[in-house]
């Protein structure tokens, strides 16, 4: 796990603490770095309920619900696959939010032709969810750290807005 991973895992073990949220992750592209980032930290057992590595299609349905009709005409590389997995995580490990990656670190291309590099971040809860796509190929080790980091990163600012909210509140 590079730094700047490290130092984002700190700063989300922090917030998820003070909030006394819960997050979990359902990983294609990324096969475990983000739940590995998560769990790197002491005391991720009080907001990390677990990861889902979810490489398959097959996968991606029968355990986090992702409709065959979605993956059939969107493709597992797609914004709507990356917003189903968020969903489906949040419900069967049944966490506040969830953090879901897809997309082809390389260093091929899909079958499609979606060039390596394309990859769909998304972080969330059931109701609201947010996306990102990374489309530049930095060779596969990269990608797959952009990735983790970027999705990290949506949670963090999520985070964040929530605490705002909340001191506006007071």
């Amino acid at each position: 796990m590079d730094f700047e991973n490290k130092i984002l895992s700190r700063e989300l073990s922090t917030l998820l603490w003070d909030l006394e949220k819960t997050v979990g992750t359902a990983e294609s592209c990324t096969g475990g770095r983000v739940a590995e980032a998560f769990v790197s930290v002491p005391g991720a057992s009080k907001y990390f309920k677990g990861g889902i590595v979810c490489y398959t299609d097959e996968v991606k349905h029968n355990i986090l619900k992702v409709d065959n009709a979605t993956l059939a005409e969107k493709t597992a590389v797609s914004e709507e696959v990356a917003v189903e997995m968020v969903k489906g995580a949040c419900k069967v490990l049944g966490t506040d939010y969830a953090l879901a990656t897809t997309g082809y670190a390389g260093p091929t291309a899909g079958d499609d032709g979606t060039p390596a590099g394309t990859i769909w971040v998304a972080c969330g809860t059931i109701d609201n969810v947010k996306t990102k796509k990374l489309t530049e190929d930095l060779g596969r080790d990269r990608n797959l750290e952009a990735a983790t980091t970027a999705v990290m990163q949506m949670l963090y600012e999520i985070l964040k807005e929530q605490i705002d909210a909340d001191e506006d509140k007071a």
